[in-house]
């Protein structure tokens, strides 16, 4: 996980500059977690614990921004409102995952609320 961070903030920070090695690297980070969340969510079915209930909300989170961060800049035009719709997806994501971390750490977590959903 440390290391998808890293990628992230790496790939974020060169964002701005032209050049294919950041571009590289953000695609290459965006695969190893669509390939880490592919062996994940069979894992936390098989293995519910705090461990794969982080995980998740960590992957499942960087996953979604980054997904919809590419919407933002595909769609939505003017530097001004780019620059605005960035950090509101910011914010998001980050309210995002500590909304999932309070929800693992008092509730009963993301795998057995799906296993909860499942029953019924």
């Amino acid at each position: 996980m440390a290391a998808l961070w890293r990628l992230s903030v790496l790939c974020g920070a060169r964002e701005g500059r032209a050049g294919s090695k950041a571009a590289s690297l953000h695609w290459t980070g965006e695969r190893v977690v669509s390939v880490l969340l592919l062996g994940l969510i069979p894992a936390a079915y098989l293995n519910p614990c705090s461990a794969m209930d982080y995980s998740l909300a960590a992957t499942l989170t960087l996953h979604s921004h980054w997904g919809i961060g590419q919407v933002v800049t595909d769609y939505v035009h003017g530097d001004a409102v780019q620059k605005a719709a960035k950090t509101g997806l910011l914010v998001l994501s980050a309210f995002t995952f500590a909304g999932l971390c309070y929800f693992n750490y008092h509730d009963v977590g993301i795998c057995k609320a799906v296993a909860m959903l499942w029953k019924l």
